[in-house]
């Protein structure tokens, strides 16, 4: 998926389902947000901060800096991040998702970038790509927020990519 409007359009949907989920958290009571619970994260704010974390990291990649480099970024910010309130990360999502889809519409999506992750060595891989790696990295750490939110009796909301295009 290398079509510069397809890209753009699957990181829409991307921020339209993480404003979905927010705005579900937002209706629940406050303190289900950080409570601790037994899970592969320890809350949902964990989880949140996560998604966050990693679209700033990987933005920062597209814009050249190494995978070391954003990842020392993103953790410098990841305890002020993890004791925002459901409110303020509302408002830093959005913030992010100005940012990058104003870089995204400078950028050719073909432009290969190479990443040495520290883990899995040396990918060369292309802005298109990495942009559909944040988005289903997304939708599956929103999966992980509906299980815990299920875990402490409460419901979370559908935002699959179908939803997306009826809510268009």
């Amino acid at each position: 998926m290398n079509h510069p409007e397809q890209v753009l359009e699957m990181y829409n949907y991307h921020a339209w389902a993480n404003g979905v989920i927010i705005d579900r958290l937002n209706e629940l009571p406050q303190h289900i947000y950080h409570k601790e619970i037994q899970s592969g994260f320890s809350s949902v704010s964990k989880v949140l901060s996560h998604i966050y974390l990693t679209d700033y990291a990987w933005f920062d990649i597209i814009l050249g800096k190494s995978m070391d480099e954003a990842m020392a970024s993103s953790n410098q910010l990841r305890e002020e991040v993890e004791k925002k309130s459901i409110e303020e990360m509302k408002k830093i999502f959005i913030d992010l998702y100005e940012r990058n889809k104003a870089l995204l519409s400078t950028e050719d999506m073909k432009k290969v970038i190479v990443v040495d992750n520290p883990y899995a060595g040396l990918l060369e891989t292309s802005i298109s790509e990495s942009v559909l790696h944040v988005v289903t990295h997304g939708s599956y750490h929103r999966g992980n927020i509906a299980t815990m939110l299920r875990q402490m009796g409460h419901t979370s909301v559908m935002q699959d990519y179908g939803l997306y295009l009826y809510s268009k």
